[in-house]
């Protein structure tokens, strides 16, 4: 079966089930950030700029390129638009600890990208999938809704990212106490939940996967180098280089299965792509972290 026509099965239970899990996830990470962490940057603040031109502006622009070369079917084209648009992943910190970068950093950035996403996001879906012909007419048929999309990402990631930091600054003690406990528990129950869910659709996945794996590994390895690029453009230090380009390379792929199955009907090719970077920019990424740990990085 033609995989720009296969509807995926997730049922609104199931959704809102994968929202709550997300949420959680960005309560535990934003029980790392403070205030002051986002006046420092806002005191210097070319680091953050850097990393978010490397998020918002250059990686879509990346995938576009990417697109026009390689011609790929357009629901899996229209996914990897969406992939692109998302703010930073979930364990774009974790690695970027592993990986001897600035961990401030990258969790502030997380916090600014997944703030800023309530509006790049759906501009960036809206923009670059009508600018690319193929995925011209898929966004036309599921009548796209930018405001729709922003009051998804408001309630699933912003809402508990300010939680978070209130929880952080009024109760320090509990927040230092239910971190890493958190953090851990709520990574393994997102994970467990995706295999569980996709479950019922497992034998789709196996038969479409090599359609693209390809275009997926193709894809992540131009967002780390677009995120190295554009922070060596920057002239920051090699402390802030690693932060910026594993938070370039670790999208959100959570958030796109969220918007895939809420928004475009779990149209297969976005949900295939979404799935299969949700899985190689773990792998990718902890490579990346092992091979810069055996060297310390420059402030």
């Amino acid at each position: 079966m033609d995989i720009d026509a296969i509807r995926l099965n997730f049922s609104p239970g199931s959704l809102m089930l994968l929202n709550a899990i997300l949420s959680i996830v960005m309560f535990s990470i934003a029980l790392d950030l403070k205030p002051s962490d986002f006046r420092a940057l806002l005191r210097a603040p070319k680091p953050l700029i850097a990393g978010l031109i490397s998020q918002f502006l250059v990686l879509p622009a990346l995938t576009f390129a990417m697109l026009m070369v390689t011609n790929p079917r357009p629901s899996i084209a229209l996914g990897l638009i969406l992939v692109a648009a998302c703010p930073g992943g979930n364990i774009s910190n974790f690695i970027t600890h592993r990986a001897g970068g600035n961990s401030a950093l990258s969790v502030s950035m997380t916090g600014f990208a997944t703030v800023s996403a309530i509006l790049f996001t759906p501009l960036n879906v809206a923009f670059w999938g009508n600018l690319y012909q193929p995925t011209r007419d898929l966004l036309r048929e599921t009548a796209l809704d930018p405001v729709s999309i922003a009051i998804t990402v408001f309630f699933m990631l912003i809402l508990p990212l300010i939680l978070g930091v209130m929880v952080n600054v009024r109760r320090p003690q509990l927040a230092e106490r239910i971190r890493r406990p958190m953090q851990a528990l709520s990574m393994a129950i997102f994970i467990g939940f995706i295999v569980l869910a996709l479950a019922a659709n497992w034998g789709f996945f196996l038969s479409h996967a090599t359609a693209v794996a390809g275009l997926v590994i193709l894809h992540n390895a131009l967002a780390l180098s677009g995120g190295y690029l554009t922070a060596s453009v920057a002239r920051v230090s090699d402390y802030d280089r690693r932060a910026i380009t594993i938070e370039t390379g670790i999208q959100n792929s959570g958030l796109g299965l969220v918007l895939i199955f809420a928004f475009f009907g779990g149209l297969g090719g976005m949900a295939v792509a979404a799935a299969f970077w949700g899985i190689w920019h773990a792998i990718s990424g902890l490579v990346l972290a092992n091979l810069w740990s055996r060297r310390e990085a420059a402030r």
